[in-house]
């Protein structure tokens, strides 16, 4: 894989590089949970995003003792700076409902961990503006439109259901396959340096649908 150098934080690296035409630097492993309330409306979404070995290198580098991962409170300082960055851009996640944008608040429950291979993995829950009915379906996308970063799903039970009420259920909808004029866009980037083109990671994103009857 070939990497720009990286700052620490991953989302000033997106900040300062919003505007700069880039292929993937960066790879997310997605874990998601769609959260319910005791009512059964669905508050929001929480996820666990497991960094790349070159991103987590540059996020535990001078963290840590004795050879040891670091702590979650040595990680926190980052978490804060990822999360508040986020922000700008929408935290990459993408919920609709009646054809309409479903919108999230600032996120919480906000931390970073590292395992004992030092692989980096940023938790946090993303509660919904307003808590949306389960009788209607409820789809979210995970993905950087510029494809700076690229998202993918991991590849055993990705998106769970916490707390839903009986009889609800999660499928995965894949994303079409690619045109052969994006096919070649998406080469000719990787080669170049470039960007395939705005709004080409949602080409390449899985929605997550969750109905309940």
């Amino acid at each position: 894989m070939s990497f720009w150098s990286l700052p620490i934080a991953l989302l000033l690296v997106l900040a300062g590089m919003a505007g700069v035409e880039a292929h993937p630097h960066v790879w997310v492993a997605v874990r998601s949970e769609v959260v319910f309330d005791p009512e059964g409306k669905i508050l929001g979404v929480r996820h666990a995003w497991e960094f790349d070995e070159m991103y987590s290198a540059f996020a535990v580098q001078g963290l840590g003792k004795d050879g040891k991962p670091p702590t979650r409170d040595e990680l926190a300082p980052l978490a804060k700076t990822n999360v508040e960055s986020l922000a700008e851009f929408d935290y990459f996640t993408y919920a609709k409902q009646n054809n309409g944008k479903a919108a999230f608040k600032a996120p919480e429950q906000v931390y970073l961990e590292a395992n004992d291979k030092k692989i980096v993995t940023l938790h946090f829950f993303l509660p919904l503006e307003t808590p949306a009915t389960a009788k209607k379906p409820f789809s979210f996308q995970v993905y950087d439109p510029t494809y700076f970063v690229s998202f993918g799903l991991e590849k055993k039970d990705p998106v769970k259901l916490a707390k839903a009420p009986s009889g609800c259920s999660v499928s995965l909808v894949e994303p079409a396959p690619l045109l052969a004029t994006d096919n070649q866009k998406l080469s000719e980037a990787f080669f170049q340096n470039m960007s395939p083109g705005a709004d080409f990671g949602v080409k390449l994103a899985t929605r997550a649908v969750v109905a309940c009857p």
